[in-house]
């Protein structure tokens, strides 16, 4: 039995919604809710199956609701069902943790096919909801700093704060020759082309504080 919450603050939403799915063979709706701390206190004491959410509703937003279940690490899979249709709903819905979004102009056969499908943890996009995502997704810049190793980060943050090598050998407790295998390596996949750059680019991209960045020398220096 896929076991459903309804969280939406129109009361003939959630009527129609329950008449709907409580036709259906397998699917019990275990509760309501008109707003958003109220969806949050009836999935902690319900652990529904699947939460059919409104992003928008008083009190507590379903954005909010999104990231509290996140935050808690709840189970229940959240069908987004809203008014909502622009892009950037969209993209940050499913950011936060949403498998499923849809508009509240689905038809019927789609609203029950999607909570069936994240009953079982399967993701139900409209085709034109997925375009947009996907191009979204496709369009946002990736993190350089993903690109580094945990030991060149700390190497970088230590080259941002106008440490030579030999210094920062000794605070990480690494040699020197290591140290500068780190630089050429950070310098490469950053595609800087001095230490100067990088520390710049530590600044920029906030691996260090502004207080902290080149420290007392007037600028990153080699050894």
């Amino acid at each position: 039995m896929i076991r459903v919450v309804i969280a939406d603050d129109h009361n003939v939403v959630r009527e129609g919604l329950r008449f709907l799915l409580s036709s259906e063979p397998g699917i019990e709706v275990a509760g309501e809710a008109a707003d958003g701390a109220a969806a949050l206190d009836a999935v902690r004491a319900l652990q529904p199956d699947v939460l059919l959410l409104d992003l928008f509703m008083p009190r507590l937003d379903g954005m909010s609701v999104l990231r509290s279940l996140r935050d808690e690490g709840v189970g229940t899979h959240v069908l987004v069902l809203t008014s909502a249709t622009d892009d950037s709903h969209l993209v940050e819905a499913v950011k936060t943790g949403a498998l499923s979004f849809l508009p509240k102009t689905a038809g019927v056969d789609q609203v029950i096919e999607a909570v069936r499908a994240a009953a079982r943890g399967e993701a139900v996009l409209q085709p034109a909801a997925t375009a947009r995502l996907l191009k979204e997704l496709r369009g946002a810049a990736p993190d350089p700093l993903r690109s580094l190793t945990p030991r060149e980060t700390d190497v970088l943050r230590e080259v941002a704060r106008g440490r030579a090598n030999r210094e920062i050998a000794r605070t990480l407790s690494l040699s020197e020759e290591t140290v500068k295998s780190h630089v050429s390596s950070i310098l490469a996949k950053l595609g800087l082309a001095d230490r100067t750059q990088a520390a710049i680019f530590a600044l920029q991209h906030h691996v260090v504080p502004l207080d902290e960045a080149l420290g007392p020398q007037a600028g990153p220096r080699a050894d």
